[in-house]
């Protein structure tokens, strides 16, 4: 599997059993990510979250797409599937034999 080239942010906290879920399934799909511990934030960041709509952890923010909190399996693998890019190496071979037959 190549690497991701889209950004995942997973906000979290010690302890939570959906972020550790969340760490899991990104983990066992190759799904590369940074995790920002939401009690070391600055003051206010948490009301950020909050004030955006999301009430419970982990928040996961993947770029160039909306953010969700909770353990979501079925947005993770919509983050597998947008890292498959048409200018992965591999694409044009393939579509090349194809056309040849």
């Amino acid at each position: 599997m190549r690497a991701m080239s889209v950004q995942v942010t997973v906000f979290s906290r010690t302890g939570c059993v959906q972020c550790n879920a969340t760490y899991r399934a990104l983990d066992g799909r190759g799904v590369e990510y940074q995790v920002v511990d939401v009690d070391e934030l600055r003051e206010g960041a948490v009301d950020e979250l909050r004030a955006l709509g999301f009430l419970q952890l982990p928040v996961v923010k993947v770029e160039g797409a909306a953010a969700w909190s909770g353990f979501r399996p079925d947005l993770i693998a919509g983050i597998e599937k947008r890292a498959i890019l048409p200018s992965d190496a591999t694409w044009r071979p393939a579509i090349a034999r194809a056309a040849e037959g």
